[in-house]
């Protein structure tokens, strides 16, 4: 089965869309020690997995972009939307990304058991958590950043069933992100 790889990036106080700090996010991740384990990680995966709302705001954005070391790797692999209200899911003029439309667990249990390297989930912290508490998410990346947004998308809002994770790494670099890596079964 294919490895699911969660990559979320989040404040100290929880919130995974911290768009009340994104600009002094930004400004701590701009650093080679934060950003070249992420690129290294990522360039392994074959395959993205993206919620609704991501896919909306990337499509925008990363097609247009090369040069850069995530516009490269997303614009090169397939991309695969969850989402019950897309119908197509275009991707500048590259291929279109495949809509998952039906139960999201099956249609993630189906595109892990297909041939193929690991899957990376970006952003999406919704179906992250979603899919971490349904047991398909093998490792969650966390870049957490001295930060407090106070309001913005949790990756694990009030309401669902406590469940043990398994820390695989962690450090913190010379500016206080802490780049932490938990397996999602517990051991």
């Amino acid at each position: 089965m294919r490895p699911l790889t969660a990559h979320i990036f989040m404040t100290l106080d929880g919130v995974a869309v911290p768009d009340a700090v994104i600009g002094a996010l930004a400004e701590l991740r701009d650093v080679p020690e934060v950003t070249t384990p992420f690129f290294e990680r990522t360039a392994e995966e074959d395959a993205m997995l993206l919620g609704r709302i991501t896919y909306q705001e990337w499509a925008g954005h990363w097609p247009g972009l090369s040069g850069h070391p995530f516009a490269d790797h997303i614009n090169a692999v397939p991309k695969y939307v969850v989402s019950t209200t897309l119908d197509r899911a275009p991707w500048g003029t590259g291929p279109e990304a495949t809509v998952l439309s039906g139960d999201a667990v099956r249609e993630v249990e189906r595109l892990k058991n297909r041939a193929g390297g690991p899957i990376g989930l970006h952003g999406s912290p919704s179906l992250a958590g979603f899919l971490t508490h349904a047991g398909l998410v093998d490792e969650l990346r966390l870049e957490i950043y001295p930060l407090l947004a106070g309001t913005g998308a949790r990756l694990f809002p009030d309401g669902r069933p406590p469940k043990r994770l398994r820390l695989l790494t962690s450090r913190t670099t010379s500016n206080g992100v802490i780049l932490t890596s938990y397996g999602a079964h517990a051991a």
